[in-house]
């Protein structure tokens, strides 16, 4: 626990921790009342009953944890790429030699800080989403309706499932620029231009990449061709679990 407090103090005296944690708060409420009111507005004015039926309003209301996972990525290379930047991985290392101790301190800082901020902008993006869609005439969802508590409990898994990632490719990678490069890709950017994939490949990774997969926890709504909510998060989860894995392996044995 020490070394865990350590952790904490070094992590909440960089400023871009804030500058993260604010960014998630504002691209999860501020995007998902944008995407909530494009969509609403779209069935209100062109959508057809069908169309209405099938909207998944808490879904909706959550869309910007699309972009909130890129910063939460952040937050997860910073916490070990700055030391190694700095150089001050040097005396983090003399004071806590056994290295799989110093890394499992800093994976347990980012879930905390990760699941706190993910829960308080998936809360603060369904209220103001819900209020949206129900300006627009549309049934919106409450935090009594079936799968929305855990959709919203999901949000902060996702968001944390996602910080472990960068964190673990941070420790491997050792460097900011490298490891962001590979969080972006592989969580947003692959999955975007996926659909450019032959048809049979594209629904492949659909319902199989880790991201893909992994944000149906926040759905409400059945989809047969992918898989639902707590399966897709498990793929996700097993997924950041072998890549945090290699970093232990690669972070206890790699000189400095």
């Amino acid at each position: 626990m020490s070394v865990v407090r350590a952790e904490w103090v070094k992590f909440r005296s960089l400023r871009s921790v804030l500058w993260t944690a604010g960014t998630v708060l504002v691209l999860m409420a501020g995007l998902g009342a944008l995407f909530s009111f494009g969509r609403a507005h779209e069935l209100a004015v062109e959508g057809t009953a069908a169309d209405r039926a099938a909207f998944d309003p808490t879904a909706a209301s959550l869309s910007g944890l699309l972009f909130a996972q890129i910063a939460v990525g952040v937050l997860g290379v910073l916490a070990v790429s700055s030391e190694f930047a700095s150089g001050s991985i040097r005396p983090s290392l003399a004071a806590v030699p056994v290295r799989g101790r110093l890394l499992a301190a800093k994976a347990a800082t980012v879930t905390a800080v990760a699941l706190v901020i993910g829960w308080a902008g998936g809360l603060a993006a369904f209220l103001l989403g819900q209020a949206i869609i129900s300006g627009q005439g549309l049934a919106s969802a409450s935090l009594g309706d079936g799968g929305v508590v855990r959709a919203l409990l999901g949000t902060g898994l996702y968001l944390t499932a996602i910080a472990l990632f960068g964190l673990a490719v941070g420790a491997m990678i050792r460097s900011t620029a490298g490891a962001l490069t590979i969080v972006i890709v592989v969580m947003l950017l692959f999955p975007i231009f996926s659909a450019a994939l032959p048809s049979g490949l594209a629904r492949w990774i659909a319902k199989w990449w880790p991201s893909m997969a992994g944000i149906r926890v926040v759905t409400t709504t059945p989809d047969p061709a992918v898989l639902g909510p707590w399966a897709g998060f498990a793929v996700l989860a097993a997924f950041g679990a072998i890549v945090l894995a290699a970093s232990f392996a690669v972070f206890g044995r790699r000189d400095i």
